[in-house]
């Protein structure tokens, strides 16, 4: 019964939501698909409580490149990029901010965690050129099955499975399975197993 109750829910929020997914849908064949998915996320992020999740979600499910239903997605969160994949069982806290990525099962990001779609989003190599005009490369980040990201962690490559990356750690090198992380740069300071 519980899981009919949430489903008919999330159907209803997604029929709330679709005006804002068919002015997505509509735009983005227009303009940038990602500059359009940072605004409308930027305004749903704003709607509070369990009712704001579900709004989130639905809207998710048909802008990014996939969002199972099963999927918490907190007040303030914003996603950047249409190239996000969430498998069932993700909690996403308060004030994320989701690049590029794929998050797998059952993980847990605190608040303030920032997934950056990798470490080469800004070009800096030419000194006669502005930063801002340089451009940078996107990469894919991957958040492994059941791990933890602790608030504040700020992440720019890949995490394994069942890891646990401590609160404030800033991850710029892929970081194995099984391994706790901690520090700026992150590293590992114990393994799991």
């Amino acid at each position: 019964m519980k899981v009919f109750i949430k489903k008919f829910i999330f159907t209803i929020c997604s029929l709330i939501v679709a005006p804002v997914t068919l002015l997505y849908l509509a735009l983005s064949r227009m303009v940038n698909k990602d500059s359009v998915l940072a605004a409308c996320s930027q305004f749903l992020s704003l709607i509070p409580g369990k009712i704001g999740n579900y709004l989130r979600v639905g809207f998710y499910k048909y802008s990014v490149a996939y969002c199972h239903p099963v999927t918490v997605i907190s007040f303030a969160t914003i996603f950047s990029q249409q190239d996000i994949t969430i498998e069932e069982g993700v909690y996403i806290g308060p004030q994320c901010n989701i690049g590029k990525c794929h998050i797998e099962k059952n993980c847990l990001l605190g608040s303030g965690v920032h997934i950056m779609s990798g470490s080469g989003q800004h070009d800096f190599s030419d000194l006669d050129t502005p930063i801002q005009q340089q451009g940078g490369k996107y990469k894919k980040i991957v958040v492994g099955e059941d791990s933890w990201l602790g608030n504040g962690s700020l992440v720019m490559a890949n995490i394994g499975k069942h890891c646990i990356v401590a609160a404030g750690a800033v991850v710029v090198k892929d970081i194995p399975d099984y391994a706790v992380v901690a520090g700026n740069p992150a590293k590992i300071i114990k393994m799991r197993r």
